[in-house]
């Protein structure tokens, strides 16, 4: 017997017991009712005994926890066939009968029981090897963003291929051509040209999905996105990331190749593919840098300029009648699954305006997309007739911009907006919400952005990428970005710089080094009225400001680089700035200078990739700023050695985000002293460990988002005084063990999220929580809530699934 509960499967020995059931329920007279109610127990339960059994086998769980189970199937096999064949006279008939209900009850305490507590145990290691996996990624990469116990960067690859579109048409035989010139070719560098929105990034992207090119370089491909203006220190070290290998701190862009250089040779002789992708003219003597005495080692570049060094290349060319009718169409098929053409004609003279262009045909597809015949008409008159649209600029831009022009002009100027990010960036809708609530009076709230951006994505004007949908519910949009085309993103400066610089609304400049535009060295005492600026530097631009007269500023975009950066002196006097962002996209965080030149007047600031200085020491005072978002930040200077209360600077700040700051420890008291807190978001702060007991003092916030702070151990008492509080987030906070008692004096709880919270055990005292009306949690944790359930009136249980998606982190922004 032994020997055969050591090798017995659980789902055999029930099959085997489910036979005889069945059978005696043929013959018996007298257990008729009990055996049919163990046969459909054992029905329902078969299938999960058999997946139980083959999980403690991959698992390599002891059979002893399934031995005492298997030991009574075999006993009630027996018991089954003494039954079948007793009369209903027999003396031994209620002794039986209490022992087939005996079984019964085995059965489903196995379940009740034994699994819910092996499922517990297995919940606790689960945990236990994610947080060792978040330790273990954090070593490996030396950066520490890890979201959740999800990493933000290190788990997918930095350097990842994208996923071409789902329709491609007329690219098998470029695709075909391409791959026999990687194969067979001995040139080390392949270079592909065409004019923009022709497909090259395309092409190369179902290249590197194709199956005997995976098979080939497997885990050695490498796709990076070079840019007008490549950054090689942060190219190198995304491959560096992709490999899972600590980003060393190069000190020159020499010091970062000759690291890829070494690290490639590490690899081996396997052979490795690396994409450059939008490669400019003028980059020659860079991209020549790349190239490496490697064995079995190609590059692959996109680029709309020839590189003759290199040889002829592979120049793309543009989509023939039949490929270009396919795309168009997909492009404006209706939500119904249906093209609406109003006239082949209209098709064939749009065709011959886009001459092929793959980006061209589907911008004009979608704008065109379920419009009345007139528009197309008019549409059609507009293009140039019987020119080239790629003959010269001004032709790409009469073609494209008629889509822009198709947009109401409200959803035309927030286009617009977008070029004050780099080229080939996430843009995180926070940013443009920030924007946009100052710049436009109809932008009352964030749905004013996501409609806006909804009807942009609907005409594949930009991509939205959304990270985590249920990653927080709190209102924000920390985990929603947009990403714009690079073509488009060149359209709309053009669009900006058509009129005289002194009336521009929106002013967009690109310092190379420390190169200003001619415009600016010579700019006299005539202000400019642009209402929005964005400077974008590199990293070896050196803060020398000249100055600059923008009085009617609004909204600054500063996008950087270096590892030291001070704000310009000329911010001192734009009386009117009411929103500030900086963004840091280099791999360490930048030590930021000149705060107190900001005036009282800001409204909003976002801050990324940043060491923010003591807000204290600085001797700021804002009094009308509402919001300040920190992500990425080192802000533990932030809150310390402040000789003025925070409280004093930020009297009427409405919301505080922090997010990713990995050296907040504990949340400052200063910070409990902004009594006009509404609401307080602190995400992915993994070494945050306490909330301070004066939390209570916050006695307006209405929102507390706690969500993935996985070393937080505990809800001060002092919760309790929080009795404007509306929706709390502790999801994913693996090391809360229990929520406290006074929880259930939080009188105005309407929502409650705990997702991943399943250990986290619930006081009695959670009855009092009268107004609560959703718990929003993943499965596991709503069992808990079960025995409460009956006592809410209206209370819902929504089951979040979980949806996490790092596809965008093949994005090159960090």
């Amino acid at each position: 017997m032994g020997d055969l509960v050591g090798e017995a499967l659980v789902g055999a020995v029930v099959g085997e017991l489910l036979k005889v059931v069945l059978e005696a329920t043929k013959e018996a007279v007298v257990f008729k009712s009990r055996l049919n109610q163990l046969k459909l127990i054992l029905q329902s339960v078969t299938p999960t005994f058999e997946e139980i059994q083959r999980l403690n086998k991959v698992l390599h769980r002891p059979e002893q926890e399934t031995k005492d189970l298997i030991e009574k199937l075999e006993q009630g096999k027996q018991l089954v066939q003494k039954c079948s064949k007793m009369k209903w006279y027999s003396v031994k008939r209620f002794q039986y009968s209490k022992k087939i209900f005996e079984l019964d009850c085995s059965i489903v305490r196995f379940f009740q029981i034994d699994v819910q507590l092996q499922q517990t145990r297995d919940n606790k290691e689960i945990l236990k090897v994610l947080k060792e996996v978040h330790t273990t990624v954090k070593r490996i990469s030396g950066h520490e963003k890890i979201g959740g116990i999800f990493s933000q960067v290190e788990i997918i690859r930095a350097c990842s291929v994208p996923d071409p579109p789902a329709v491609t048409p007329g690219l098998d035989v470029p695709l075909k051509e391409l791959k026999r010139d990687l194969f067979n070719s001995e040139k080390q560098v392949i270079v592909i040209s065409a004019p923009g929105g022709y497909g090259k990034t395309t092409l190369v992207k179902r290249l590197c999905k194709d199956d005997e090119v995976q098979g080939k370089f497997n885990d050695n491909m490498f796709f990076v996105t070079f840019s007008k203006t490549p950054n090689v220190k942060v190219m190198v070290g995304k491959i560096f990331q992709h490999k899972h290998f600590r980003v060393p701190e190069f000190q020159s862009d020499e010091d970062a190749i000759h690291n890829l250089e070494r690290l490639l040779k590490e690899i081996g002789t396997k052979p490795i593919l690396l994409v450059l992708d939008d490669v400019w003219s003028g980059s020659e003597s860079l991209l020549h840098k790349f190239r490496f005495q490697v064995p079995n080692y190609k590059i692959l570049v996109t680029s709309r300029s020839k590189f003759p060094q290199y040889g002829a290349g592979y120049q793309l060319k543009p989509l023939n009648d039949e490929a270009a009718l396919t795309l168009f169409r997909h492009s404006a098929i209706l939500p119904d699954g249906n093209p609406y053409i109003p006239d082949e004609n209209l098709v064939k003279k749009i065709l011959e305006a886009c001459k092929g262009s793959p980006l061209a045909l589907t911008v004009a597809g979608s704008s065109l997309c379920g419009q009345p015949a007139a528009i197309w008409r008019r549409r059609v008159k507009e293009w140039p007739q019987g020119v080239s649209i790629f003959h010269s600029n001004s032709d790409m831009v009469d073609c494209l911009k008629s889509s822009l022009d198709a947009l109401n002009d409200e959803a035309k100027e927030c286009y617009m907006d977008l070029c004050s990010f780099p080229e080939d960036q996430r843009i995180p809708i926070d940013a443009l919400i920030d924007m946009w609530m100052e710049l436009y009076e109809s932008a009352e709230d964030d749905f004013f952005a996501m409609a806006n951006l909804c009807e942009l994505s609907n005409r594949n004007l930009v991509n939205l990428v959304v990270t985590r949908e249920n990653a927080t519910d709190d209102g924000s949009y920390n985990n929603h970005f947009v990403m714009q085309h690079d073509l488009l993103r060149e359209l709309t400066i053009h669009q900006s710089i058509l009129e005289p610089i002194e009336q521009t609304k929106r002013l967009i400049v690109d310092i190379s080094g420390n190169k200003f535009p001619k415009w600016w060295l010579e700019q006299k005492q005539q202000p400019i009225n642009a209402r929005l600026l964005s400077i974008t530097t590199g990293e070896t631009f050196s803060s020398n400001w000249y100055d600059m007269q923008v009085p009617e500023v609004e909204v600054v975009v500063l996008n950087i680089r270096t590892m030291k950066y001070a704000l310009p002196d000329f911010m001192q006097k734009m009386d009117k700035l009411k929103v500030l962002i900086v963004t840091n996209y280099g791999f360490f965080p930048t030590e930021l200078t000149n705060l107190p030149l900001l005036g009282s007047n800001l409204k909003r600031i976002r801050l990324e990739r940043l060491s923010v200085p003591s807000f204290g020491m600085i001797g700021l005072h804002m009094k009308n700023l509402q919001r300040i978002s920190l992500i990425m930040c080192n802000v533990y200077q932030a809150f310390q050695n402040s000789n003025l209360q925070i409280s004093d600077a930020f009297p009427n700040l409405l919301e505080i985000n922090i997010d990713y700051c990995n050296d907040l420890l504990e949340l400052p008291d200063a910070l409990c002293h902004i009594v006009s807190l509404k609401k307080l978001s602190i995400t992915n702060c993994h070494k945050l460990s306490a909330l301070p007991e004066a939390i209570g003092k916050l006695v307006n916030l209405e929102m507390l988002t706690l969500a993935s702070c996985i070393d937080l151990s505990e809800l001060p008492d002092t919760i309790e005084n929080l009795s404007s509080l509306q929706y709390l987030d502790i999801s994913e906070c693996l090391s809360i063990k229990e929520l406290p008692e006074q929880i259930g004096k939080l009188c105005s709880l309407e929502t409650l999220c705990m997702r991943g919270c399943n250990n986290c055990e619930l006081p009695a005292a959670i009855l009092n929580l009268e107004n609560l009306e959703v718990v929003k949690c993943d499965e596991e944790t709503a069992h808990h809530w079960e025995n409460f359930r009956l006592c809410f009136k209206n209370l819902k249980i929504e089951l979040l699934r979980e949806d996490i998606n790092l596809n965008w982190l093949r994005s090159p922004h960090f």
